[in-house]
């Protein structure tokens, strides 16, 4: 018979775990951009829309009716 498996944390001494590591966070940065950027992406972002509905439908025939 094969002795059991011990957890890794069994095997520490109490003392060790009083001791811990600092860590540190930093709150991210807020994003930003300008305004004329998000515009220029929203724009072409519907453009791009647009000419993907066209590009479809003139696919499927619906266009040329």
């Amino acid at each position: 018979m094969t002795p059991p498996i011990d957890a890794p944390w069994e095997d520490e001494d109490d003392d060790s775990l009083d001791e811990a590591d600092i860590v540190e966070w930093y709150e991210a940065k807020p994003v930003t951009v300008s305004t004329a950027v998000a515009t220029g992406s929203v724009v072409a972002a519907f453009a791009l829309g647009v000419l993907t509905a066209v590009g479809v439908l003139t696919l499927i025939g619906r266009l040329d009716d």
